[in-house]
């Protein structure tokens, strides 16, 4: 059309200059340079004049056109479904049974029975200390013991008997019990000599040498670990205490062994922490493989809000009016052709890319999704889905 309208343009502009002077032909027979050039001028000039005014008719036709023309859009169809809100924060992988043993009673330590990575039950002996001549002193209390219990039996039939003093009684009483006990106060020394298994796992470090003298409770001899029974701890924010509850479901992800975890809530704290404002939780997880160490780094993310039959967009596609309304957009359909009809919602909790809408929008609505940000109310729209 514009090729057209050009050719048009140049036949009027010397149509025009024919019916005023000489014709072109004329003129080149004439030979007259200067006139030439003076009809070349006017030509040119009534040429631009021409060309700007078809630009602007080209321009007003172009903008009317493509308003006609309907928008290309994708739409979505409303369904209900369940939303969920997580919130995420990081934690610790914990176990309770990660101790260091100290020893019990000062002295040389003169042996280690167990290696490091070796698994042990539950009260297996894992050391023991020089005891300094401590068994033989229990050795001779029991000596003791066993002659006051004989004296303390004799008198005790002989006193049944009515023979005797009561006072001969009650001597051989009282020195059988106090030899008794001094005899379990002996034995409870000597079993302190030998550090044991308070729980089943791995030894995990030998941390004391064979012939090192170590001190009561202050001497580390061997960490003692099992990774059977693990858990994470987090610190939520306070904010969060009506909505998570003991069962809250959660799932861990633990980025450095590229694992993740499906989970509940197993123990809520009852403590806020009055430096940061927050309370822990404990998750258990499952450690079959033993990758799960103590003190790795957890992302946890914790379900504090469900919606049963939620209708849910995506949050990109929303936008906010001068009223600060939220607002989107729905595909209406007619007979022949279908526009963009502006709706306000009430929306909700948002969560990876996509919003709770209370209300605006219901089943079955069809919603614009691309060119959600380009179109307007009433305009005509077409889609390729």
């Amino acid at each position: 059309m514009k090729k057209l309208l050009y050719i048009l343009t140049i036949s009027i502009a010397v149509a025009s200059c024919g019916g005023k002077n000489e014709s072109v032909e004329e003129l080149i027979e004439q030979g007259d340079l200067t006139a030439i050039k003076e009809r070349k001028a006017e030509l040119n000039a009534q040429q631009k004049e021409l060309k700007s005014e078809i630009d602007q008719l080209n321009a007003y036709i172009e903008s009317k056109e493509k308003k006609e023309r309907p928008l290309l859009v994708t739409t979505q169809v409303i369904k209900d479904t369940v939303f969920k809100h997580f919130v995420e924060v990081q934690g610790n992988v914990e176990t309770d049974k990660n101790i260091i043993l100290y020893p019990e009673f000062s002295g040389i330590l003169m042996n280690v029975y167990v290696k490091e990575g070796q698994r042990v039950s539950k009260g297996q002996t894992l050391a023991k200390i020089d005891d300094g001549g401590l068994a033989s002193q229990v050795a001779q209390q029991e000596a003791q013991t066993a002659l006051s219990k004989t004296t303390f039996e004799r008198q005790k039939s002989l006193w049944d008997q009515k023979i005797g003093s009561e006072i001969q009684y009650l001597q051989a009483k009282t020195n059988y019990e106090s030899s008794l006990n001094a005899t379990k106060q002996l034995r409870s020394q000597l079993a302190k000599t030998i550090i044991s298994a308070p729980f089943s796992g791995v030894v995990d470090d030998i941390i004391a040498e064979q012939g090192q003298v170590v001190n009561q409770g202050q001497s580390q001899v061997i960490r003692l670990v099992n990774l059977e029974e693990m858990y994470v701890k987090a610190s939520i924010p306070e904010s969060y205490l009506e909505s998570i509850k003991k069962g809250t479901e959660v799932t861990v992800n633990l980025a450095s062994i590229g694992k993740e975890y499906k989970g509940i809530v197993r123990q809520v704290g009852n403590y806020v922490n009055p430096d940061n404002r927050t309370f822990s939780v404990q998750i258990e997880i499952p450690n079959k493989d033993g990758l799960v160490k103590p003190n790795l780094i957890a992302t946890v993310k914790v379900n504090d809000y469900s919606s049963e039959n939620a209708i849910t967009i995506p949050e990109n596609i929303l936008q906010e009016n001068a009223q600060g309304e939220i607002v989107a957009y729905l595909y209406q359909k007619n007979d022949t052709t279908a526009v963009a009809k502006k709706v306000i919602l009430e929306t909700g909790y948002n969560y990876e890319n996509s919003i709770e809408v209370l209300s605006g929008l219901n089943k079955g609505d069809t919603v614009i999704i691309e060119g959600a940000k380009s179109v307007r109310d009433g305009q005509k729209v077409t889609t390729r889905n």
